[in-house]
């Protein structure tokens, strides 16, 4: 039996992602499993250039690791890439990832960001899919062919409030949508962003890969304070 553990939106929260990889470990109990990351590790929180470089490295061997892109992954290539105002970023929570590049956040020099970073953000992608779920940031166009979906729905929108709409027969399993309720789960989606860069609080979804659905358990991990 195999699963897949969707850790939702780490915000610059090293300790939580940390304690997450923890606890997912001491979970699968060695047993091989699917681990999928839902983006947005940046801003925030204080140890954004940590949260990255923990990822990119982090290769277990009993495992398969799929970090897929956040709207906030987006706003730092782009800015990075002189194809967005800086300010739009600051403003947005980008302050404090340029602090953790040792960065003067009032006028950063952003050709010190290592482009091994740059372009590791570049290549995520957007989903993963599975033969019950789909795994994504922020939402699905119900209506549109997976191979057809708009990127900016896919790391920007927000369901309405109280939708409970998936892909097909297929569950999706996102953050974005920041909640301190979650995770809210229903029988077509789940929403896993509890806000835990703010509350201290991270929940993982366990998910069991030959079952339909909404998550088996959830694990919860906490962070310690910022």
């Amino acid at each position: 039996m195999s699963r897949t553990y969707a850790i939702p939106d780490l915000h610059g929260r090293l300790d939580l992602l940390d304690r997450a990889i923890e606890a997912v470990e001491r979970h699968a109990d060695g047993k091989s499993f699917t681990i999928v990351t839902l983006g947005d590790y940046v801003d925030r929180g204080p140890h954004s250039r940590q949260v990255v470089e923990r990822l990119m490295g982090w290769r277990p061997n009993e495992a398969k690791v799929v970090n897929l892109k956040g709207n906030h992954e987006a706003m730092m290539s782009a800015v990075c890439a002189n194809l967005a105002e800086l300010d739009w970023w600051l403003q947005n929570g980008g302050a404090e990832t340029v602090a953790s590049y040792d960065l003067d956040p009032t006028r950063p020099d952003l050709r010190a960001v290592p482009a091994g970073h740059l372009e590791w953000i570049v290549s995520l992608p957007l989903l993963h899919v599975d033969r019950h779920r789909i795994f994504v940031h922020a939402a699905i166009d119900p209506k549109a062919p997976l191979d057809q979906q708009n990127e900016e729905t896919l790391l920007w929108k927000r369901y309405p409030a109280g939708a409970d709409v998936g892909h097909g027969r297929r569950h999706v399993v996102h953050g974005h949508h920041a909640d301190r309720r979650a995770p809210i789960a229903g029988k077509h989606k789940t929403n896993l962003d509890g806000m835990a860069w703010k509350t201290d609080r991270l929940v993982v979804g366990v998910f069991e890969d030959d079952q339909p659905g909404a998550a088996s358990e959830y694990l919860e991990v906490f962070g310690r304070g910022i």
